[in-house]
């Protein structure tokens, strides 16, 4: 291999590494962004080992994909360089043909398509098959000590427990219990009510060998009705033992034929279909690298006006028409439409064809770079435009001054450096994303027979979200490249000798950075949250769930306005009826039983405005010994004043709510006894979330120009991990805050803090 050959190769080869982390890092961000992951392994208390090696085994699925784009990247963004700077000009007039250019390519494609064959034939089952395997294990081995204050919990087999308070340490204390044993067997007339037993505190040690909780409780107090309502049975003990048993978790299980071994989808695939195109793009994904690799070389070569934004835009292109082809394909495949083998193979042919045709006329004198005329007929028409706005105002031929506050040369020139690898970097990780996401839901697509046209419906509705989860890392990537390019080209040293410090250079960039924050957070109140409500419902249906009216009438326990708790078997909404209905007013001081009330029915009266209770009875405990027993035929209570709509609380997520909505929705639900420890994190969130597009540039800044001469790529590269810690850190965070672990406003703000003041600290270090 000549030095010719060895530099390309080498180049190729950096810039690819870079593209394929820059690519799965996106990913992986989409794939483990709902922090599922996470939460389970803070519960489950798992060693880092296990942490690891389940991030290591989220990594060959989407190498799968990223591998094809990264070597694409990087071909293109080397021979669009060379081109651009003049390079393959010099070659040619040295006599070097074209094909010379090919070796070092082919061979990255190679390795490459290696990578992608061993992802995705061996390594990418094997992965799927251990990924689920170890959920298991941590979901068998998990007892859920981790009891929310306030909420009811309906995890415990034959119970419903509830806790005021929740002090953790090494032996967690629960304040204020309420325990429901739902196996009672007395109750006649009353229907079975459960055995209640109320305690003001509580110890909670866990035995996970035996799938329980071990509950010490401190002056309790047990009342259970007999079957004869006018019998009851109530007891006071200054401290008792019981035990709470714990419901294992269900097996995750994967989709369908993923995670079966190759050699063994070759049998499965002469009797499925689903089976057959999981084979065959096993089998094509790999061969994209080698024929994304073959047309870059003549594109990359014709890029002589481009340099790398026209590689970039390029990489987008391709890589979109040639998933969202194969996506296509593969749908009409599915219905009978095309063969298999026709659907999954044709985007391979079509480009191999194309790669053949261009390299054939690589050579040919006369090539035209259709990019730069693109650029060109752009310019031109924005200079018409141009002399439109300034065309002179009055006959004497004077012109329209420009406002005084316009920005100088300088911001508009790395102003739209900076927006243009912003918008096509954000554009690149939309398109990954929705690829990926549609391969994820592709089995679910088909065996629930959902059309191509509600799939569209939701990856539309998707996009928002995309494009609010993406910006801040396409910030980070948009400014380390606007500035790599600059220290490359030795155009921050120019500005140096003009005067021009690099906070000056930066404060435009800082300064839409800030403003995109800002739009960030009114997308996100006002669009967001919106189309969230669209997309949510139709990935419900894709997945075969019961598309959400978000109502909850068949919540059977609930705290009401005052110290009580209401139980009943069914309630009708419409009719503003509760059947089979308990009442259990609380002295929430001594946390004891003050009053149980019991009805067949009870009905909402609008003329009255409170609940008429028919053939019940009700029981006032008075001390130890005394109570007083009153059936009744029809009878209300004025202190009962929680109307129908009190019971029907709206099952929201904190992603289809602004912060407004979400701030009405805690409140509501905090007065009813439901857990808003994870509801408070996410409305810190709404503002801190937005803030890190800020940060992102503020830290990302003093890193583009310590890569000096290395150029964008090894900026890239040194901040990647700086977005991938910021990223970590703030999930941990948001864990440590959903289990009520850190404050709710820490948790959220804490990594947009820290991570503020590294960038500031980077700044003022900076040698400007």
């Amino acid at each position: 291999m000549g030095t010719l050959a060895r530099a390309i190769l080498r180049e190729i080869s950096s810039s690819a590494v870079l593209g394929v982390t820059l690519f799965s890092f996106v990913l992986l961000l989409q794939r483990l962004g709902s922090g599922k992951l996470f939460e389970l392994l803070v519960r489950a208390s798992a060693p880092a080992a296990t942490v690891g090696y389940l991030f290591l085994l989220v990594l060959p699925p989407v190498l799968t994909f990223t591998v094809p784009v990264g070597v694409l990247v990087g071909t293109l963004i080397v021979l669009s360089r060379m081109s651009s700077d003049g390079e393959i000009t010099g070659l040619r007039a040295a006599g070097v043909p074209g094909w010379r250019i090919l070796p070092p390519v082919l061979l990255v494609a190679l390795f490459g398509l290696v990578v992608t064959a061993a992802c995705s034939l061996w390594l990418t089952p094997a992965a799927i098959r251990e990924t689920y395997a170890v959920l298991n294990r941590l979901l068998a081995s998990q007892v859920t000590a981790e009891v929310r204050p306030r909420v009811f919990e309906e995890q415990f087999p034959d119970a419903i427990l509830y806790v005021a308070d929740v002090v953790p340490g090494p032996v967690v204390r629960w304040r204020r219990v309420f325990l429901a044993d739902q196996r009672s067997t007395l109750g006649g007339e009353s229907g079975g009510l459960p055995r209640i037993t109320l305690a003001r505190e509580a110890l909670a040690v866990t035995d996970p060998g035996r799938q329980r909780i071990q509950l010490s409780l401190i002056e309790g107090s047990t009342y259970e009705a007999a079957k004869d309502p006018a019998e009851y049975y109530f007891t006071y003990f200054p401290r008792g033992e019981q035990t709470l048993a714990v419901a294992r978790s269900d097996e995750v299980r994967a989709r369908a034929y993923s995670e079966m071994e190759t050699a063994s989808l070759l049998r499965e695939a002469k009797q499925s279909v689903e089976a057959r195109i999981e084979l065959h793009q096993r089998l094509a994904l790999p061969l994209a690298c080698l024929v994304l690799a073959l047309l870059a070389v003549p594109l990359g070569v014709s890029s002589r006006k481009g340099g790398r934004s026209s590689a970039v835009v390029i990489t987008v292109a391709l890589a979109f028409l040639y998933y969202m082809g194969l996506i296509s394909l593969i749908g009409l495949a599915r219905q009978g439409a095309l063969p298999v083998e026709a659907a999954v193979w044709t985007p391979n042919a079509v480009l191999a064809a194309l790669a053949a045709v261009f390299n054939a006329r690589m050579e040919r004198p006369g090539e035209r770079d259709w990019l730069a005329e693109v650029a060109q007929q752009s310019a031109a028409l924005r200079a018409a435009v141009a002399r439109l706005r300034h065309a002179p105002a009055s006959g004497d031929g004077t012109r329209g001054r420009r406002l005084s506050l316009a920005p100088q040369i300088v911001d508009t020139y790395i102003l739209s450096s900076f927006l243009f690898y912003l918008a096509v970097l954000l554009s690149a990780f939309v398109l990954m994303t929705h690829v990926f996401t549609f391969f994820e839901l592709l089995g679910d697509i088909v065996r629930n027979r959902i059309p191509m046209a509600r799939v569209l419906t939701y990856h539309i509705f998707l996009t928002p979200k995309l494009i609010y989860d993406a910006a801040p890392v396409s910030v980070l990537a948009a400014v380390l490249v606007t500035f790599g390019v600059l220290s490359k080209h030795n155009e921050v040293t120019a500005f140096k000798a003009c005067g021009i410090s690099l906070h000056r250079l930066a404060a435009p960039v800082l300064l839409a950075s800030a403003l995109l924050s800002v739009g960030l957070f009114v997308f996100d109140h006002y669009h967001v949250v919106r189309a969230n409500r669209v997309q949510h419902a139709i990935r419900n249906e894709i997945k075969g769930r019961p598309v959400q009216t978000y109502l909850r009438p068949d919540r059977k326990w609930i705290m009401g306005r005052g110290p009580r708790i209401y139980y009943y078997r069914h309630f009708d909404p419409a009719e503003g009826v509760l059947v089979g209905v308990s009442v259990y007013e609380l002295d929430w001081q001594a946390f004891r039983l003050k009053r149980q009330i019991w009805a067949e029915r009870a009905r909402w009266s609008p003329a009255v405005g409170a609940w008429v209770f028919e053939n019940g009875w009700s029981r006032e405990m008075r001390s130890v010994r005394q109570s007083e027993f009153r059936p009744f035929q029809a009878s209300t209570f004025p202190t009962l004043d929680e109307p129908p709509a009190y019971f029907l609380k709206e099952v929201k997520q904190d992603e289809q709510m602004n912060f407004r909505e979400l701030a009405a929705y805690m409140a509501e639900l905090e007065q009813s006894g439901f857990d808003t420890t994870r509801l408070r994190v996410q409305y810190y969130q709404k503002f801190a979330t937005p803030a890190f597009a800020f940060v992102m540039a503020l830290i990302s800044i003093p890193f583009a120009f310590l890569t000096g001469p290395r150029g964008a790529m090894a900026g890239v590269g040194v901040s990647l991990g700086i977005a991938m810690a910021y990223w970590a850190l703030s999930k941990l965070f948001e864990q440590a805050g959903n289990l009520n672990q850190l404050p709710a406003w820490l948790a959220a703000f804490a990594p947009d803090v820290i991570f503020a003041l590294a960038g500031a600290y980077l700044m003022a270090r900076m040698r400007t």
